[in-house]
């Protein structure tokens, strides 16, 4: 994924885009993708999710500071309104963006 393409997605949303830095090899990753799919479903509209490959993005890593993985930084219209790392259950993850979406 391009960029350019990132930078659309993040900033040309009505709802909040919740990004999920994540690498295939990474077992934390793989353990969140349950969580990250029932917080979404139960958000619905209010939040949309977008799954980037640390791998593939290494600048898009950098430019955001993400070290380790898993990370999650919601964006509100291009903005970073929250940001994580690592393991979260689920109603620790919807506490967390509630405030937000």
């Amino acid at each position: 994924m391009a960029k350019k393409k990132f930078k659309e997605v993040i900033q040309s949303s009505d709802e909040a885009v919740l990004v999920d830095f994540f690498a295939d090899w990474c077992a934390p990753c793989q353990t969140m993708n349950p969580v990250l799919d029932a917080v979404v479903e139960e958000l619905g509209e209010k939040v949309k999710l977008y799954k980037l490959n640390v791998d593939k993005n290494p600048q898009v890593s950098l430019q955001f500071g993400v070290r380790s993985i898993p990370h999650y930084i919601l964006f509100k219209r291009g903005k970073i309104v929250w940001r994580k790392g690592g393991y979260m259950t689920k109603r620790e993850m919807l506490q967390a963006l509630k405030g937000f979406v």
